[in-house]
């Protein structure tokens, strides 16, 4: 008897799981579109304070969230997508610095993609415009799980500045002004090719980055120069592409998100925070994100909430039913703020780098500073070269009342102070080895006014 009512349950667990199978296929995968812009600011829209006319991701904001606390995990270009595509701090994931035309490195292939995960679970996948995280054939995205890819392979400054169609150049000298609507128009084609399935989408822009280019539809349109003119035309690219995804029916099935992979550079705006790109400053690493999927995400909501750009592998990982790589994840599923769930997530210390060497790390409502070059970011070096030293008083911040980071409030707040050391200490203890030694490395040279020439105002670059 005993028997038959083992086999019974086991026939109805069998059954159940059966089931649950079932539902889960009848329910359509979301579909996920992620822009990235190059060296936008943070106060460069007008849902964040900016006067450039941004209708498309103003609609976008009132439609789903907005954050005033998203971060990349490093102020310059590689670093930060590397981050963004493999969940882990470019220090661990062998991307510390901005990768050159030169460079015959990349992404490692032990690190695993976000599109390489999705392709796991039957998405289609494409990346549309800049790359920039290895050029040789063996880095670019069709061998780092996309199906397709359309742009430069790095910066637009960088020469020779070769336009791409998946694995051949299709211009040797990309035309400035035509790239943000032929990205549009991929974009576009990719999203009506795949509504039959899953799809992801990755369209990192060319611009804001310098040299700038607008069409002639833009060009002399706006009220900021150039710089407007580039900003608005993404913001109509936005738009198409938010056009497509409604004209097929996908509005409720797919999560679209939009930040930058760091501050602004020479033009733009960080808003009203300190520093620029390259800088551990908010202004080179607090960035716009808005994220929208009608039915899921709560309209109209800002999120207070911290976020950094490690956080949308695990997130569209689980939301997409995609298996997690192996090497451990330093982001955290966002999925409970994004849904309205939850205001915040507890989370680790998040650590500010520049190049190799850990500059702050960020607990809470707290900043705390800890190293800082020698020179200014993009000022000539000082004779002996640039070098990274410890601050003689690590300097903190308060950033909900202090987001411009001008007072430093250690003094007052000696526990503070202790407690993020300890967790910065633990937490460097588990990076490879060359970051370990660079931290050791800053952390035993002498302090004083070595590092006096890095503590700037904004204005300066």
């Amino acid at each position: 008897m005993r028997e038959w009512l083992d086999r019974r349950d086991f026939i109805a667990c069998a059954s159940a799981a059966l089931a649950a199978r079932s539902a889960r296929a009848a329910v359509r995968s979301p579909n996920v579109v992620f822009i990235y812009c190059d060296d936008l600011g943070y106060g460069d829209l007008g849902c964040y304070g900016s006067p450039l006319r941004t209708p498309n991701l103003d609609r976008m904001a009132r439609e789903g969230m907005r954050f005033t606390h998203f971060y990349s995990a490093n102020p310059v270009c590689s670093p930060s997508r590397a981050a963004l595509m493999t969940g882990r701090y470019p220090t661990r994931a062998g991307v510390p610095r901005v990768l050159f035309p030169k460079d015959t490195v990349g992404l490692p292939d032990s690190e695993v993609t976000i599109a390489q995960a999705l392709k796991g679970a039957n998405y289609k996948t494409m990346c549309v415009g800049k790359w920039h995280l290895g050029h040789l054939p063996q880095y670019l995205p069709t061998n780092r799980g996309f199906d397709g890819y359309f742009g430069i392979p790095y910066s637009n400054d960088m020469v020779p500045r070769v336009l791409m169609h998946n694995t051949e150049v299709v211009e040797q000298t990309a035309t400035l002004e035509t790239l943000t609507p032929r990205y549009t128009e991929q974009a576009v084609k990719f999203i009506e090719g795949s509504k039959g399935s899953p799809f992801f989408l990755y369209m990192p822009h060319t611009y804001p980055h310098i040299p700038l280019g607008a069409s002639a539809r833009f060009r002399g349109k706006s009220k900021a120069g150039l710089y407007g003119d580039v900003i608005e035309e993404i913001d109509w690219s936005v738009g198409e592409v938010l056009a497509a995804i409604k004209k097929h029916g996908l509005d409720k099935d797919t999560l679209v998100m939009f930040s930058s992979d760091n501050g602004p550079w020479y033009q733009g705006s960080p808003g009203h925070l300190r520093g620029r790109k390259g800088m551990t400053w908010e202004g080179g690493v607090r960035e716009p994100f808005i994220a929208r999927m009608p039915g899921r995400i709560p309209a109209g909501k800002v999120s207070s909430g911290i976020g950094s750009m490690m956080d949308i592998f695990p997130t569209i990982a689980r939301l997409c039913g995609a298996g997690e790589p192996k090497n451990p994840l330093d982001g955290i599923d966002i999925w409970p703020m994004l849904s309205g769930r939850s205001n915040e997530i507890e989370r680790e210390a998040l650590l500010y780098f520049d190049d190799v060497n850990l500059q702050c790390a960020r607990w809470g409502r707290w900043k705390l500073h800890v190293s800082r070059y020698n020179n200014v970011t993009y000022s000539p070096a000082p004779a002996g070269g640039r070098v990274n030293f410890p601050l003689k008083q690590p300097e903190l911040y308060d950033l909900l009342n202090d987001p411009e980071e001008s007072y430093d409030v250690a003094p007052e707040n000696p526990q503070v102070v202790a407690e993020i050391r300890s967790r910065i200490g633990r937490l460097m203890a588990g990076f490879p080895e060359p970051i370990r030694r660079a931290y050791t490395e800053t952390s035993s040279r002498a302090t004083g006014n070595h590092a006096i020439g890095a503590v700037t105002r904004p204005a300066d670059r």
